[in-house]
């Protein structure tokens, strides 16, 4: 405490210096963690919303009926065609692979999907939260150190005799 009263001493004020570029590099890192947060957790939200809609288009299909659908050809284009009633569809499974499968297994391996989405989409809602606490602690503890810093500047050339 006596040195902070006659001024900073050149080695704590580097220590001081390098402790706070640390952190702000730590920020930095976990600002980066977090934009791929984010981005993974919009790409989980979007596949629960497609999920969603592929089971109720399934669930919609009135069974024994054909059914006027449109269907993509590419590049945004879609041309209407009727689709026969149907028994087996055709599910990928990953890895290229699709396996033939009746609707309601389509339907339940969807709703199986979407809870996986769903206990993803938590985690990174959760693991957002822990990096934004974190960042938050970093930069309370970096504008304490600043403060200490200017207030130990401040102390340091505001007290002893006067200059010329």
């Amino acid at each position: 405490m006596i040195l902070m009263s006659k001024g900073i001493n050149p080695q704590q004020d580097n220590a001081i210096e390098q402790r706070i570029n640390e952190m702000v590099q730590q920020s930095r890192i976990l600002e980066a963690y977090m934009n791929d947060i984010v981005t993974k957790e919009a790409t989980a939200l979007r596949l629960i919303e497609e999920a969603r809609l592929a089971a109720s288009a399934l669930h919609n299909m009135a069974a024994g009926d054909q059914t006027e659908s449109l269907v993509p050809v590419g590049i945004g284009i879609y041309m209407r065609a009727l689709i026969p009633p149907v028994d087996k569809l055709l599910v990928n499974v990953g890895a290229g692979v699709s396996v033939e499968k009746s609707k309601q297994n389509a339907i339940n391996y969807i709703e199986a999907r979407i809870k996986e989405f769903e206990v993803a989409s938590r985690q990174l809602a959760g693991q957002k939260q822990q990096i934004e606490l974190r960042m938050a602690q970093i930069q309370e503890q970096i504008n304490q150190m600043l403060q200490q810093s200017s207030g130990v500047q401040q102390g340091g050339t505001g007290t002893g005799s006067p200059t010329r």
